[in-house]
């Protein structure tokens, strides 16, 4: 965060790095090589799990990703983080293989083993040399299948993550985060950390782990994903080998409620007596993953703040030296969307970053983007887009996502052409229904006894204690 004495430095150094880009950025680019998808082979195994398998590339490598739609979103009512516990907790053990013996496993062949959750899925990610494909299916199907969720490791997780929220709270960026999320989805399933909280996670029990498990994970509710060195027949074989005898888990994913944000203005000021600086988000609705609106709203937003050279880089941090960084962004589940802007600046500039945010958001809301400023993103945003199947994890990622959200397999081969497609017109659609026609959230983490008087005029400001997002 720039100081009064720094300004007109941090200025000059943003306005040197943003014409470096713009001068990058803004030459023709070369029509890029087609993107393609390899070839999918799909099977089922006995047990119901759907799979996905494309053989690809020279290196003897392979990719295997496993979703499993049990995201934080099915938590239960008082048990917010169990999804994102449980994941962690697979890898401790299996009725075959304690934790140790696990780690050596797939550590002696070279291959890799994680695990993460998000609002919408639990996934399960394996990276493995082409020979040793086989016996790390074998070592996947074991977490899934039969994990033991030893007493010791599930007591040790608990304590890790419980002294991981106190941590927490020392960083106002992920209180910030926290508040915005809970303040925008309210009750809605995604209205919680995808961790959960204090309160919740030091209630979790080894029965609440066991239970999630075979209530929650399952295979008709799963699809997994292998990109690599290895044919579809042994991709298929070596599946019905590992998930042979997979049960539980419910007969389909569970539907979700559509999100109802009323931001009507709010303010939520997070008091944390200390900082000198303010954390600043501001957002409201956007729109569900896979929506018609994405590309045009893609487009728009780059302009506006989704990248480097964007209008709101260049007004509040270029032009003003308030901050060292602000971004807007789409971020898009299943059920619903944000559309939302994250930002800091000095305690004493919360209005100034406030207002100025707000009124460059207005301009493109009534004005939408020029055509030459959409020309500029499609190029970027088309020219980014093949890094996104450079390597078999990214690739098995990309099925995956396309199978789980409905998107369609032309959805890589079509992307740039449906990106390039759209038309000034739309943009400003875009920006009408999602540049906060209404009121939008605003929510500040600082000292709350300097940084309330500035917000006079705003709207209804609701001052919570910090300890509160724990």
């Amino acid at each position: 965060m720039a100081t009064r004495a720094t300004k007109k430095t941090v200025k000059k150094a943003a306005a040197k790095a943003v014409k470096a880009v713009k001068k990058v950025v803004g030459k023709e680019a070369p029509t890029p090589a087609a993107v393609r998808l390899p070839a999918l082979h799909e099977s089922t195994t006995s047990s119901g799990l759907k799979v996905l398998a494309a053989q690809r590339g020279v290196l003897p490598l392979v990719a295997v990703r496993l979703i499993i739609r049990a995201g934080s979103s099915v938590d239960p009512a008082d048990k917010h983080g169990l999804s994102d516990f449980t994941a962690r907790l697979l890898r401790r053990g299996t009725a075959k293989l304690s934790a140790d013996e696990l780690d050596e496993t797939i550590e002696f062949v070279g291959a890799s083993f994680s695990v993460g959750s998000s609002e919408d899925v639990l996934s399960l990610f394996v990276a493995t040399p082409a020979e040793h494909f086989p016996e790390m299916m074998s070592v996947l199907g074991q977490l899934v299948r039969e994990p033991s969720f030893p007493e010791r490791e599930v007591e040790l997780a608990r304590e890790r993550a419980l002294a991981g929220f106190v941590n927490d709270l020392d960083d106002p960026s992920v209180v910030a985060d926290r508040a915005f999320n809970r303040a925008l989805w309210g009750e809605h399933p995604y209205g919680h950390d995808v961790g959960g909280s204090k309160a919740h996670v030091r209630t979790f029990t080894r029965e609440d782990l066991v239970r999630f498990h075979r209530e929650r994970m399952g295979p008709r509710v799963s699809l997994l994903s292998v990109v690599g060195a290895v044919s579809p027949d042994v991709v298929a074989r070596e599946a019905e080998k590992a998930f042979a005898g997979w049960e539980g888990g419910p007969e389909a994913p569970v539907e979700l409620p559509p999100a109802d944000m009323k931001t009507s203005g709010r303010i939520i000021l997070v008091d944390k007596p200390e900082q000198t600086q303010t954390q600043v988000r501001i957002g409201g609705p956007g729109f569900r993953v896979g929506h018609a609106d994405y590309f045009p709203a893609a487009a728009m937003n780059n302009v506006l703040g989704g990248g480097f050279t964007s209008r709101l880089v260049n007004e509040v941090r270029v032009e003003r030296g308030l901050t060292y960084g602000i971004h807007s962004y789409f971020e898009m589940m299943n059920a619903g969307g944000v559309f939302g802007i994250s930002t800091f600046t000095q305690t004493d500039k919360t209005r100034e970053m406030i207002d100025v945010t707000l009124a460059e958001v207005a301009k493109v809301r009534q004005k939408g983007i020029t055509p030459a400023e959409l020309k500029k993103a499609q190029r970027y945003l088309a020219g980014l887009y093949p890094l996104r199947t450079e390597t078999n994890e990214s690739v098995a990622s990309v099925i995956s996502d396309i199978r789980v959200h409905g998107l369609g397999d032309d959805w890589v081969e079509k992307f740039r052409e449906r990106l390039m497609e759209v038309k000034p017109k739309q943009t400003v659609e875009v920006a009408t229904k999602y540049l906060f026609a209404q009121p939008p959230l605003i929510v500040l983490v600082g000292k709350a006894s300097e940084v309330k008087k500035q917000l006079t005029g705003l709207g209804p400001v609701t001052v919570v204690p910090a300890s509160d997002y724990e």
